[in-house]
């Protein structure tokens, strides 16, 4: 695994919010909010953006699922479940995107912000590896910015995480850890 980082690079922090506390997941959600929470502070220190994003509802699309959940159409979470996790530690300077979709990009203005700050990169973390982060990533490719996974600050369920980390995330960028993307933020 190997991480560059670009002279713009953003951290974008997927779905870290009160309403996924308690899923079942392959890593402890505090490990992954504590890497996500350490690189927001080495990404502010060194004056790059960053980016928390939170999902409050799902996209009006219907599926199978949704119809054999009896769901039909976009569903709202309710405001409480949207909220930050505090230890991201929320700065007036972060830009703050909510999403209805699993993808930060689809329903939100996040292009064009990243593209204002000069954003060349974004360095990925959160939940859940296969929808929110890998969407994200997805549509951060084809919009023609660089992608980099922190593999050891996002999880999913095991099979679909390491699925993802194995199969999915080599197509779109490079794969490493919280140490190696804070020893490139220190050496800086």
């Amino acid at each position: 695994m190997s991480i560059e980082l670009e002279e713009t690079p953003a951290l974008v922090v997927i779905d870290l919010q009160t309403g996924i506390l308690g899923h079942s997941i392959a890593h402890p959600i505090e490990q992954i909010v504590a890497n996500s929470a350490r690189l927001a502070a080495a990404f502010r220190a060194a004056g790059l953006p960053v980016v928390l994003v939170n999902v409050e509802g799902t996209a009006p699309g219907r599926t199978e699922r949704g119809k054999a959940s009896g769901r039909v159409g976009a569903r709202t979470l309710p405001p409480q479940a949207t909220e930050l996790l505090p230890e991201l530690d929320r700065q007036p300077g972060d830009i703050v995107v909510t999403k209805r979709t699993l993808g930060a990009f689809g329903s939100t203005d996040l292009d064009a912000k990243l593209r204002e700050v000069g954003a060349t990169q974004i360095v990925l973390t959160g939940v859940s590896t296969t929808s929110g982060v890998e969407s994200t990533a997805r549509a951060a490719f084809e919009l023609g910015y660089h992608v980099a996974f922190v593999v050891d600050a996002m999880s999913d369920v095991a099979e679909a995480h390491e699925a993802s980390i194995a199969y999915q995330f080599p197509k779109l960028g490079e794969l490493g850890t919280t140490a190696e993307v804070l020893e490139l933020l220190a050496a800086r």
